[in-house]
């Protein structure tokens, strides 16, 4: 994955984590959570920073998953190898011959 690529996967999933973060802890007291009728065990702090990851996670994998799916055929299933290193039968990258 080239650095262009990184920056579009995580600029957008660290814009849609901050906001996730904002609406949840809006409606969600971070104190009173718990896990198995326990207490969390953790500061607000730590919750706050826990769930914001957690967001980010799940928005990075999102936007990861639309960079794949926005891979045309060619890309998809053109061949790695240089013309001269081509195999038998390996498609052709998409314009080139």
């Amino acid at each position: 994955m080239t650095n262009l690529n990184v920056m579009r996967v995580v600029w957008p999933a660290f814009l849609a984590a901050c906001l996730l973060e904002l609406v949840v802890f809006a409606v969600v007291d971070p104190t009173a959570l718990a896990w198995s009728d326990r207490p969390l065990g953790l500061s607000a702090q730590g919750v706050y920073t826990l769930a914001f990851f957690a967001f980010w996670a799940i928005s990075a994998a999102s936007c990861a998953l639309t960079l794949l799916l926005l891979k045309t055929a060619a890309e998809v299933n053109g061949c790695p190898f240089k013309p001269q290193e081509r195999p038998q039968g390996c498609p052709h990258p998409a314009g080139k011959a």
